[in-house]
């Protein structure tokens, strides 16, 4: 079954973002985040530095953000979607500097439910009106007009319900100003509610269904629903109503669809990494489009950070062809704006956010491309694979900091100050592996910091230096081609590493003396002060395990004291620390 037919679609992204004209007046952009529950304004000056021009704490958790403009206006508006259980429209006010509420219509009960509209924002690219939609089951749209004041006005909430129906995307389609229509991939449990066996959830299949909206009679119908890829996860809009052949793209696992009511499906699979796993599948986590006057692209990032352009050959409305090419790899993004400056905003999922300005858009020809040079086998259309590569069309010029994700926190009083502080542990980082433990060490006992972090992994060991940044080093002495049981500083000036196979004393000189275990019996457990070590050896054959105990020296050599033979195997092992003065 695809991942995105199982995964959790009430996730909600920890950072979006649009952007859009909202001070109104001049021709610079600004981006509009959601920071949990924070709302920001941010403005990239003439040097490409982001500059913070409004922070508003909402008091609650924001779960969609989306922008619109009504015809002929010259400034956007801000729909949020959050666990209030209200639409709030608002308008940005650069004389005072201020989000001013225009609207703040509730619709249904507060907190983060899965019935309550409130996750999908979507708004007809002509800014008429805006669906806002629940996990499960309601769908509310809005219509948005002007009174004779020129004010923004909003309706009455029209009902697009349907029950027993997952939501997994929203969009507004381009058509124009036919009346507005809004797609979703939705999902059809009720079969699988009823059968015990599993078999109906095992066949259940996604569809994309067209809701329209008689701006004449105000009322909302499903007008087209067709089957589509089990694996859809994203909807994108694509420019219509002159612009572009209307219609949405419909990005799914490995491919990219294009579809539209009444024209033949359009399919592209993903270029892949060619490291990954064949079983592995792609997904697309977040997308932008720029429009010009004479063309439009997409940018899509996959899971794994890939950025990849994807363009439409069309003529009168049919899609002839969908190209996707690799474009650049950068972190993996919550949201992705492109601004008219020539910068792209890239909200990262993990770590700093980033400005990038663009240096080329992707057309050089020796970009790898997986429209035109699909190949048809047996098993199906099979994707160009490419290899990762530093930027090549982007390149960053400044970052928003991130603290996310914060994995672990304590509130220390490290500095012996009146009141403690508060130390995080965050951010993600490509390990070679999944690490059974780690360790800080000193070079000497009267250093003030720790000069090495130690990572032990299944079948190896990282280690790192301390300095002005962290890196890896391959001469601290350290055996790195086996875990690590324990590292600690030794006596006074020396290192030691205990691994399955032995001992390993490194000395302030760097000389290494190495005590290997008798046989074939490993190390299986460690206790160990900073002048004492014991450790317990594998049994086997019949035979139970051994302790081994050793003393640091007057000369500081690590030396074999005593050992002895135990009845069984050894289940865990410690030693006291040495109190001050033995």
């Amino acid at each position: 079954m695809p991942r995105s037919l199982t995964r959790n679609c009430t996730q909600t992204p920890t950072f979006q973002g649009v952007t859009a004209l909202f001070s109104g007046g001049n021709k610079s952009q600004e981006i509009v985040v959601a920071r949990g529950k924070l709302l920001d304004l941010l403005r990239p000056d003439e040097n490409g530095k982001i500059q913070t021009i409004l922070s508003l704490d909402v008091f609650g958790a924001i779960r969609s953000l989306a922008h619109f403009r009504l015809t002929g206006a010259q400034k956007n508006y801000i729909v949020v979607g959050s666990d209030s259980g209200r639409i709030v429209i608002l308008d940005y006010n650069k004389e005072k500097k201020v989000f001013d509420q225009i609207h703040q219509e509730t619709f249904g009960k507060s907190g983060s439910r899965r019935i309550v509209p409130g996750q999908y924002l979507a708004i007809d690219p002509k800014g008429r009106a805006v669906m806002i939609a629940a996990c499960e089951k309601q769908k509310l749209v809005y219509v948005l007009n002007r009174d004779t004041a020129a004010r923004l006005t909003i309706s009455s909430p029209l009902e697009a319900h349907k029950s027993h129906t997952i939501t997994y995307s929203i969009a507004g389609v381009d058509c124009g100003f036919d009346n507005p229509i809004f797609a979703a991939i939705e999902l059809d449990y009720s079969e699988a509610d009823r059968d015990a066996t599993g078999q109906a959830a095992n066949e259940a299949q996604k569809v994309l269904t067209f809701y329209e909206l008689d701006l004449g009679l105000s009322h909302v119908s499903r007008k087209w629903s067709e089957q589509v890829d089990n694996g859809a996860n994203m909807l994108v809009t694509v420019p219509g109503g002159g612009d572009g052949p209307s219609g949405v793209l419909v990005c799914a696992e490995n491919f990219v669809i294009y579809k539209n009511q009444g024209h033949p499906d359009v399919r592209a699979v993903n270029s892949r990494r060619a490291d990954l796993p064949a079983e592995r599948g792609v997904l697309i986590v977040s997308a932008t489009m720029h429009k010009q006057k004479s063309m439009f692209f997409f940018l899509l990032q996959t899971e794994y950070g890939d950025v990849f352009k994807v363009t439409l050959d069309h003529d009168n409305g049919l899609v002839t062809e969908l190209k996707i090419k690799y474009f650049d790899t950068i972190p993996v993004t919550s949201a992705m704006c492109v601004m008219k400056l020539g910068f792209l905003f890239a909200a990262s999922e993990f770590g700093n956010h980033a400005l990038y300005q663009f240096q080329a858009i992707g057309a050089d020809p020796d970009v790898e491309s997986s429209a035109a040079t699909l190949t048809e086998t047996d098993e199906g259309l099979q994707p160009v694979f490419f290899k990762p590569r530093g930027l090549k069309n982007l390149v960053r010029i400044d970052q928003v900091e991130s603290l996310m994700p914060i994995i672990d926190m304590k509130f220390v009083n490290l500095f012996e100050e009146e009141t403690p502080q508060i130390y995080t542990l965050c951010g993600r980082g490509p390990l070679p592996g999944v690490p059974s433990a780690v360790w800080t060490v000193k070079k000497n006992v009267n250093d003030e910091f720790d000069a090495f972090i130690v990572v032990s992994f299944a079948n190896a060991t990282l280690v790192l230096s301390i300095g002005e940044t962290v890196e890896e080093v391959s001469d601290s002495g350290f055996l790195d081609t086996t875990p690590s049981l324990a590292v600690s500083l030794i006596g006074d000036d020396s290192l030691m590493q205990v691994h399955p196979s032995g001992i390993r004393h490194i000395r302030e000189d760097g000389h290494v003396n190495e005590w290997r275990t008798p046989g074939k019996r490993t190390i299986v457990k460690v206790g160990y002060n900073r002048l004492q070590v014991v450790v317990a050896l594998s049994g086997g054959e019949g035979r139970g395990g051994e302790i081994i105990y050793f003393e640091v020296d007057m000369t500081g050599q690590l030396m074999e004291v005593e050992k002895n033979e135990m009845s069984g195997d050894v289940a865990c092992l410690d030693i006291a620390p040495i109190p001050e003065g033995r």
